[in-house]
């Protein structure tokens, strides 16, 4: 398994116009590609601009070949381009994958 944490400072004037990309994206991602397993996105407390992704999939390749080589995230990138001020990506690996439900 494979593990991706992004944070996302998006422009306060652009939010809505994110939201409806990402949107697109996590759906597109859980729909369409067999390796991603959870997409979910959260907004930061206190923070209305700051967003935190947290996605896994079935193993590196599926989200560096497969979700990045995806129709969607072409798209997802033009939002990136015109939302996102700051983006900070963390990769990991689940301790204990054996308790991820979503698990294959």
């Amino acid at each position: 398994m494979f593990t991706v944490i992004v944070t996302l400072d998006v422009r306060p004037e652009r939010v809505d116009e994110f939201l409806q990309g990402i949107a697109v994206n996590a759906r597109a991602s859980l729909r369409d590609e067999p390796g991603c397993l959870r997409f979910d996105v959260h907004r930061v407390t206190g923070v209305p601009n700051r967003f935190l992704l947290y996605e896994i999939y079935t193993d590196e390749q599926a989200f560096r070949q497969a979700h990045r080589a995806a129709p969607h995230y072409a798209d997802w990138l033009t939002v990136v381009d015109r939302c996102v001020l700051n983006k900070t990506n963390l990769y990991a690996t689940p301790v204990f994958d054996q308790d991820i439900p979503e698990r294959a």
